[in-house]
């Protein structure tokens, strides 16, 4: 059956983004990965990062380029879970072309905080078919490099749904595409990191595929940047 193009009335239906659907990245945080937790216990000790101060990603602009953003609480069972010493979670939306993203961003002083929820390990396990992961670097605005790993996840049943995912870590200003940084980072001496943290953007029900890949790029174009500001700053003003 041919699907209809995207205008109009259709594509505003098909990119909406529901409330549910914004906590889907980041409540999924919250399942899965408890067999690389056996792994990640060895680091216990290893790689102390510099903390800050709670609601420090809260700082992070509700404006970003044509994006706006807005703060959606997150239940503190699923906070308590993702193992974060600080985080943000928002829906950003460009009104002149109405897409919309799921941001989540966690810092943590421990690397192994950060490594058991990963997209690949947490979305299969949640009930999220894997279709495809690609590592891609793209470039900010501002010219910083931007390697990450862009994933494809579905759900069937009488209710279909897709999903894109983007990923990235930040760790002491640096983008890293995927955990092996912070595997370095954990062995390396001395044992301080300055800052680590997870970038999660997904992009639900958008249809044809391509769509929640490309708004979920832009985003992250538009936003790391401004993220990787805040947390220099932060950590800046915490070790003086």
């Amino acid at each position: 059956m041919r699907q209809r193009p995207l205008t109009g009335q259709n594509w505003r239906r098909r990119s909406a983004f529901s409330p549910t659907a914004a906590l889907v990245a980041t409540a999924l945080l919250a399942m899965g990965g408890m067999a690389y937790r056996v792994t990640a216990g060895r680091l216990e000790h290893r790689a102390i990062g510099t903390p800050v101060q709670p609601g420090t990603l809260e700082r992070l602009p509700l404006t970003l380029g044509e994006w706006t953003g807005r703060d959606t609480p997150l239940d503190d069972r699923i906070i308590q879970a993702t193992d974060t010493d600080d985080h943000v979670n928002r829906t950003y939306r460009r009104l002149r072309t109405r897409e919309a993203v799921a941001l989540f961003v966690a810092y943590g002083v421990r690397p192994r905080d950060l490594m058991p929820h990963r997209p690949e390990v947490c979305y299969p396990g949640a009930g999220w078919t894997h279709d495809e992961t690609r590592v891609e670097t793209l470039t900010s605005a501002g010219g910083t490099p931007l390697p990450c790993q862009v994933h494809r996840f579905h759900r069937g049943g009488l209710e279909y749904k897709r999903i894109a995912v983007l990923n990235y870590y930040l760790v002491d200003g640096r983008v890293c595409a995927d955990v092996s940084a912070l595997r370095r980072r954990t062995w390396q001496r001395p044992v301080r990191a300055g800052y680590i943290a997870q970038v999660q953007i997904a992009c639900a029900d958008a249809s044809p595929p391509e769509m929640g890949e490309r708004t979920v790029r832009c985003f992250a174009i538009d936003s790391v940047d401004a993220i990787r500001a805040l947390l220099q700053e932060a950590v800046d003003d915490n070790s003086h």
